[in-house]
């Protein structure tokens, strides 16, 4: 009797009658990239309170930022204290050490941070 129960249960979402038709069956189907949506979206007139791309607002991250080595990219827990640069493991720090100011400057311009001059 359970095999007669299965068989009769159907999803409900499955319609037997259902047949797919589309528009346009030969043309191939433009993607647009998240540039364009936007740009889209912008041009168009919205009601006030609508959502869209452009108008969603993040919230400020409660996690503090990762840091990562000026030199190498990796993850870096250590910071010199003389010139503020990160470094990942102890051969960095080897490499750090022998650099000289200017190039210390340039890694601390690169990653945004003040000048350990002045």
């Amino acid at each position: 009797m359970t095999e007669f129960i299965k068989s009769e249960i159907r999803p409900v979402f499955k319609a037997t009658t259902f047949q797919h038709t589309s528009k346009s069956n030969n043309k191939k189907r433009a993607w647009k990239s998240l540039k364009q949506i936007i740009s889209t979206e912008r041009s168009l007139q919205w009601p006030e309170n609508y959502v869209h791309y452009s108008s969603i607002n993040a919230p400020p991250s409660f996690k503090p930022a990762e840091k990562f080595s000026d030199l190498s990219g990796l993850p870096a827990p250590y910071t010199d204290p003389q010139t503020r640069l990160r470094f990942a493991n102890k051969e960095e720090y080897g490499t750090l050490i022998g650099l000289p100011m200017d190039i210390t400057a340039g890694y601390l311009a690169l990653r945004g941070a003040s000048s350990i001059v002045g």
